[in-house]
């Protein structure tokens, strides 16, 4: 494409204060179908974690894909089955805060429960490892009582936690891949909802 056509394209603006609706009517034309295509760059990302084992007995893909497996095969949701399976997206990003990372990517797809239990899967997985690294493993107790406590104590027991064995016949990503498409095609809440829709 020639730098003109290009330029026929793209908004005229230099300041955002300077934007008029023909702007925004070709900006819009290219970000709609840029943003319903959101599952393919997470997937993208996804397969980052493919060989980092980072000291675990599977690298950090696969631990994903056991954990989306279980939650498959125990009949959970679309919606929770991808929720498992990216819980741990943030990796490679944020060591320090890998969950909150997660929680960013899926806050406009998913429900309250399920974003929760995102956001503090982190906190509730170190029962079984805090105390090792110097940590309280007990932490997890400044929720007792919050309605979704024992959904996110049940993620960890059921999915999260058995998902390092290299034994396990675990789903290849490619099975999951249309239930992430799906899921990011379109936003639950957004700020952005409405021009998408």
């Amino acid at each position: 494409m020639t730098d003109e056509a290009l330029m026929e394209q793209s908004a005229k603006f230099h300041t955002m204060t300077e934007g008029t609706q023909e702007d925004w009517d070709i900006i819009m034309s290219h970000n709609v179908p840029f943003a319903r295509s959101g599952g393919a760059r997470v997937l993208d990302h996804l397969r980052l974690l493919d060989g980092d084992f980072g000291g675990f007995a599977v690298d950090r893909l696969t631990h994903s894909l056991q954990t989306a497996t279980r939650a498959h095969r125990d009949g959970r949701s679309e919606e929770y089955v991808v929720m498992a399976l990216l819980h741990d997206i943030g990796d490679t990003l944020g060591a320090y805060n890998h969950p909150d990372v997660a929680a960013a990517i899926l806050k406009p797809f998913v429900s309250e429960e399920n974003l929760w239990i995102t956001q503090h899967h982190g906190i509730f997985q170190g029962y079984n490892f805090f105390h090792y690294i110097g940590l309280n493993r007990d932490m997890r107790e400044q929720f007792k009582g919050h309605e979704h406590y024992q959904a996110t104590a049940d993620f960890i027991e059921k999915y999260d936690c058995p998902a390092f064995d290299p034994n396990y016949d675990t789903a290849p990503l490619s099975f999951f891949e249309p239930m992430v498409m799906k899921l990011f095609e379109k936003p639950k809440a957004s700020i952005y909802k409405k021009a998408f829709d």
